[in-house]
Protein backbone atom coordinates (compact mmCIF):
# COMPACT_ATOMS: atom_id res chain seq x y z
CA UNK A 1 0.00 0.00 0.00
CA UNK A 2 0.86 3.62 -0.94
CA UNK A 3 0.12 6.31 1.37
CA UNK A 4 0.35 9.76 0.42
CA UNK A 5 1.87 12.53 3.31
CA UNK A 6 0.75 15.73 3.50
CA UNK A 7 2.98 16.58 7.25
CA UNK A 8 1.27 19.53 9.09
CA UNK A 9 3.53 22.77 8.85
CA UNK A 10 5.62 21.38 5.37
CA UNK A 11 5.85 23.76 2.22
CA UNK A 12 2.47 22.29 0.58
CA UNK A 13 3.35 21.14 -2.94
CA UNK A 14 2.93 23.19 -6.38
CA UNK A 15 2.00 20.83 -8.46
CA UNK A 16 0.60 17.55 -8.64
CA UNK A 17 2.74 15.43 -6.76
CA UNK A 18 2.96 14.37 -2.73
CA UNK A 19 5.35 15.94 -0.44
CA UNK A 20 6.32 11.93 0.55
CA UNK A 21 5.03 8.85 -0.01
CA UNK A 22 5.12 6.18 1.92
CA UNK A 23 5.53 2.64 0.44
CA UNK A 24 6.63 -0.26 2.68
CA UNK A 25 9.15 0.87 5.05
CA UNK A 26 10.33 3.12 2.33
CA UNK A 27 9.73 7.10 2.71
CA UNK A 28 10.30 9.35 -0.48
CA UNK A 29 10.20 12.88 -0.35
CA UNK A 30 9.93 15.00 -3.21
CA UNK A 31 12.23 17.45 -3.73
CA UNK A 32 12.67 20.74 -1.54
CA UNK A 33 13.22 24.29 -2.95
CA UNK A 34 13.46 27.37 -1.28
CA UNK A 35 10.30 29.36 -1.48
CA UNK A 36 12.96 32.98 -2.51
CA UNK A 37 15.93 32.55 -5.05
CA UNK A 38 18.54 33.45 -2.97
CA UNK A 39 22.33 33.16 -2.37
CA UNK A 40 23.21 29.32 -2.34
CA UNK A 41 23.70 28.68 1.37
CA UNK A 42 20.29 30.65 2.74
CA UNK A 43 18.64 28.12 -0.23
CA UNK A 44 20.46 25.18 1.13
CA UNK A 45 19.79 26.03 4.95
CA UNK A 46 16.07 26.29 3.88
CA UNK A 47 16.07 23.41 1.22
CA UNK A 48 17.53 21.00 4.04
CA UNK A 49 15.00 22.71 7.00
CA UNK A 50 12.21 22.05 4.59
CA UNK A 51 13.09 18.27 4.52
CA UNK A 52 13.92 18.00 8.05
CA UNK A 53 10.33 19.26 8.52
CA UNK A 54 8.45 16.48 5.77
CA UNK A 55 10.83 13.98 7.27
CA UNK A 56 10.02 14.41 10.95
CA UNK A 57 5.95 14.99 9.95
CA UNK A 58 5.95 11.33 8.47
CA UNK A 59 7.54 10.17 12.13
CA UNK A 60 11.27 9.83 10.57
CA UNK A 61 14.20 12.01 10.58
CA UNK A 62 17.58 12.93 8.86
CA UNK A 63 19.55 9.78 10.86
CA UNK A 64 16.49 7.76 8.52
CA UNK A 65 17.88 9.04 5.20
CA UNK A 66 19.72 6.55 3.27
CA UNK A 67 19.97 8.46 -0.23
CA UNK A 68 19.72 12.16 -1.18
CA UNK A 69 19.61 13.74 -4.45
CA UNK A 70 20.94 17.40 -5.21
CA UNK A 71 19.95 18.96 -8.02
CA UNK A 72 22.11 22.45 -8.65
CA UNK A 73 21.91 25.13 -11.45
CA UNK A 74 25.63 26.20 -11.22
CA UNK A 75 28.43 23.59 -10.39
CA UNK A 76 30.69 26.57 -9.02
CA UNK A 77 27.63 26.55 -5.74
CA UNK A 78 29.24 22.62 -4.60
CA UNK A 79 31.70 23.69 -2.10
CA UNK A 80 29.12 26.35 -0.52
CA UNK A 81 25.93 23.77 -0.61
CA UNK A 82 27.99 21.00 0.86
CA UNK A 83 29.72 23.35 3.96
CA UNK A 84 25.74 23.76 4.74
CA UNK A 85 24.84 20.02 4.07
CA UNK A 86 27.48 19.20 6.38
CA UNK A 87 25.81 21.41 8.86
CA UNK A 88 22.77 19.17 8.45
CA UNK A 89 23.95 15.29 7.96
CA UNK A 90 27.21 15.62 9.79
CA UNK A 91 28.54 12.26 10.63
CA UNK A 92 25.06 10.48 8.96
CA UNK A 93 26.58 10.44 5.23
CA UNK A 94 23.84 8.80 3.16
CA UNK A 95 24.55 8.26 0.22
CA UNK A 96 24.69 11.18 -2.16
CA UNK A 97 23.92 12.35 -6.22
CA UNK A 98 24.40 15.74 -6.67
CA UNK A 99 24.16 16.72 -10.49
CA UNK A 100 24.03 20.37 -12.16
CA UNK A 101 20.98 20.52 -14.00
CA UNK A 102 20.60 23.29 -16.76
CA UNK A 103 16.19 23.49 -16.81
CA UNK A 104 16.59 24.69 -13.03
CA UNK A 105 16.17 28.43 -14.08
CA UNK A 106 14.69 30.34 -10.82
CA UNK A 107 16.08 28.08 -8.27
CA UNK A 108 19.53 27.51 -7.31
CA UNK A 109 18.82 23.93 -5.45
CA UNK A 110 16.51 21.32 -5.28
CA UNK A 111 17.13 18.29 -3.10
CA UNK A 112 14.78 14.98 -2.77
CA UNK A 113 15.64 11.72 -0.47
CA UNK A 114 15.07 8.34 0.39
CA UNK A 115 14.26 7.28 4.21
CA UNK A 116 14.37 3.63 5.70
Amino acid sequence: MIEKIFPPGAPAPKGPYSPAVRAGDFLFLAGQVAPEPGEIRSETRQVLSNMKLVLEGAGASLADVAKVGVYLLDGADFAAMNEVYTEFFGELKPARTTIVCSFMSKIRIEVDCVAY
